[in-house]
């Protein structure tokens, strides 16, 4: 048993002797408190990469802790039961998390514990909790607007009151109870819109919504590399093309394996002259020395790494700028270094290789792979189907065999996917194109 391990199960057991003490101060029936516990030790034991993820347990903790003090803070003033935002939490969780998994959990664990604190309508609340959170999992995982947060709002205020109009048989007792219910569904997505930015910079995440805006190609960093280079600009859009619609094909985050790949090259901006498609005529590193030309290559993660905290680019999008080359080898300039051996000794592979880490994930995975492709089918001086096909599979395998893809999830299945999509996005843009008469160069458009 590691040390880590050690101290992971003290702070469990820590975890579950605070959750019984809160319980015991709040008047809490603990049978609530085994079952939190319960649903802890599913999470920790069943998904054990849990702490890697923007849905750790301590976020979930946080956000189920938010959920109880603001319930029993109305709950203790006096506020009526329904008028306790009930489905904020799940809203904004799935949003956050985009797992529905995670979110029905997570509304499972409020619903079962503000039931038990409301007695007097418990089994309402508990249907009613359950009800919004299933519904957030199914209308905002993944969801890329904000307005399309305000209509889950809308469905899922009108389905809580549509339920308790079911279980009073359709009686309408009191029209204000089910005018709240509606309500409350569209106050908490308008509350959930509000504060969405704040717990994306607490729990260190990008959801789709902050994705998307980075994809404005007038955000200052990209709009930088249009104007300063161009080349790695065009490169890095072509890049975002092929991942996306590799990470659409295998079930993969898509957005976030595009936006990753528009910022996975930003530390060329600052000598973008030394990168070979934003170079003109003469290479820049005809004067230099292999061992510095690979320093100058190299250097590139760690400045795009810097500009993005500089610009305060979320974590999951500095993973693709630390992780885009992994540990791979600087081979040309290898290649070079051993052929003129300059610096007198024996040269070292390990001198020639990315600092890494390697791709942790199936999306930064695939834009390293996208980036060597894209980048080496350029070279080809005959792009038909078949040459940029047998790339493509020498390449991915080549990234197999040397342990680049080690790290992530990627199975065989997926890498076979994965080429197929990429030789058919690079046949369509690489391919061979007829040869016009002189005279009719002016007219042809195909």
């Amino acid at each position: 048993m590691t040390k880590q391990s050690v101290i992971n199960k003290v702070k469990f057991a820590l975890g579950a002797m605070l959750l019984f003490l809160i319980s015991f101060i709040l008047h809490i029936n603990f049978a609530v408190s085994l079952f939190l516990l319960s649903l802890a030790a599913y999470l920790k034991f069943n998904y054990p990469g849990l702490n890697q993820k923007n849905y750790n347990l301590l976020n979930l903790t946080f956000l189920f802790v938010i959920t109880l003090a603001i319930s029993l803070s109305m709950f203790r003033h006096g506020w009526p039961v329904f008028m306790i935002p009930f489905c904020m939490v799940p809203m904004l969780a799935a949003v956050l998390f985009e797992e529905r998994f995670i979110v029905i959990l997570l509304s499972l664990a409020c619903a079962v514990t503000i039931a038990s604190v409301v007695s007097a309508v418990s089994f309402y609340v508990l249907i009613l909790f359950l009800i919004s959170g299933i519904l957030s999992a199914i209308l905002l995982v993944r969801v890329r607007r904000r307005s399309h947060i305000i209509r889950a709002g809308w469905i899922i205020g009108a389905f809580q009151a549509i339920t308790l109009l079911f279980f009073e048989h359709f009686k309408i007792n009191n029209a204000a109870v089910y005018l709240t219910l509606f309500l409350n569904g569209i106050a908490s997505s308008i509350i959930v819109v509000g504060i969405l930015p704040v717990f994306e910079y607490l729990f260190n995440t990008a959801t789709n919504i902050s994705l998307l805006e980075l994809a404005d190609f007038d955000n200052p960093i990209l709009r930088q590399m249009m104007m300063e280079a161009p080349g790695t600009y065009h490169h890095s859009l072509i890049v975002g093309n092929l991942s996306e619609a590799a990470a659409q094909a295998i079930g993969a985050h898509a957005l976030l394996a595009r936006i990753g790949a528009y910022y996975h090259d930003i530390g060329k901006l600052s000598k973008p002259e030394y990168f070979s498609e934003n170079q003109e005529i003469r290479s820049k590193h005809d004067t230099l020395s292999p061992s510095m030309s690979k320093m100058i290559i190299m250097n590139h993660v760690k400045e795009g790494m810097e500009l993005a905290k500089k610009q305060r680019l979320k974590p999951p999008l500095i993973d693709f700028i630390q992780q885009h080359h992994g540990t791979s080898l600087v081979y040309y300039f290898y290649r070079k270094a051993l052929e003129r051996q300059d610096n007198g000794g024996k040269i070292q592979e390990e001198g020639f290789r990315y600092p890494g880490p390697k791709p942790k994930t199936k999306e930064s995975a695939i834009v390293l792979l996208a980036d060597s492709v894209e980048a080496a089918t350029r070279t080809l001086k005959d792009s038909d189907p078949a040459n940029i096909e047998d790339l493509v599979h020498k390449i991915i395998n080549n990234k197999f065999i040397d342990g680049q893809l080690d790290e992530c999830d990627l199975t065989l299945k997926d890498l076979e996917i994965i080429a197929t999509v990429f030789n058919r996005i690079l046949g369509g843009m690489y391919h061979s194109r007829v040869t016009y008469p002189e005279g009719n160069i002016s007219n042809n458009h195909s």
